[in-house]
């Protein structure tokens, strides 16, 4: 069985680390301390012109929950709109309601927004309540593909309800499965759950290259040390978990 795999990445550097590695599409994300964040224009400009393989674009003005101001929501459909005009494969994005459902009158929005462009729906799919109504509801609004762990930890022990989903959707959206996936584990979550798409992040710590270092004073992160650390692609993780993905 054929799958597609897709790398959440950081920046530009780990876009062409991912590419080059194998990756069949990119989603191109800020600050994945945060969960991934929207990035610059210049960011999306400068992935777009260095690999050639789909870049879907992270649409999210900040951590945290997935209940947006009026002023946060309005934000997204200009980035939207922005990203549009780069020439972008798609974008990636996620609204709800207080009561955990989706917001179907500002995904539907968004999703009128980005045109001709692929939309996918991320995790906070994950945060709805009820997955069931959930994913139909993604469907009514025109979303393409929902991105989904199963509403666990892991896609190991999401592995029931990322079937589910799989049999749920019939071809009429596409399910993505992610959650820590590895060599070890990735093979074993695509026979048992049938999943055409399948995401991960490949993600590793590198260390950053400035030889002087202030260790008194952090720019916002939780300890100084944190602010000589960089996230990159492990290009070797990634041609291995592809591989195990295929096996």
């Amino acid at each position: 069985m054929s799958v597609l795999i897709e790398l959440c990445v950081e920046g530009v550097d780990g876009a062409i680390a991912a590419a080059e590695a194998g990756a069949d599409r990119i989603e191109l994300c800020a600050s994945l301390m945060e969960g991934g964040i929207t990035p610059s224009v210049g960011t999306i400009l400068a992935t777009l012109a260095a690999v050639r393989v789909p870049v879907m674009v992270m649409v999210r003005p900040r951590g945290g929950d997935f209940l947006y101001s009026a002023r946060e929501f309005a934000s997204m459909l200009d980035d939207v709109a922005a990203i549009r005009e780069t020439g972008a494969a798609g974008v990636v994005f996620g609204c709800l309601t207080p009561a955990g459902a989706v917001d179907e009158g500002r995904t539907r929005a968004l999703v009128e927004q980005a045109g001709p462009m692929a939309c996918t729906f991320h995790r906070a799919f994950d945060m709805a309540a009820d997955p069931a109504a959930a994913l139909e509801a993604l469907i009514r609004c025109g979303v393409g593909r929902v991105l989904t762990s199963g509403r666990a930890p892991t896609a190991v022990l999401g592995q029931a309800v990322l079937a589910a989903l799989v049999t749920q959707a019939d071809g009429r959206i596409a399910v993505m499965g992610c959650g820590a996936l590895r060599p070890d584990t990735i093979g074993a979550v695509r026979r048992a759950t049938g999943l055409g798409e399948m995401h991960f992040s490949a993600q590793v710590e590198e260390p950053s290259r400035m030889v002087y270092r202030n260790p008194a004073l952090a720019m916002g992160s939780a300890a100084p040390s944190r602010e000589f650390v960089r996230i990159g692609t492990d290009p070797a993780l990634v041609r291995a978990t592809i591989a195990a993905a295929r096996a």
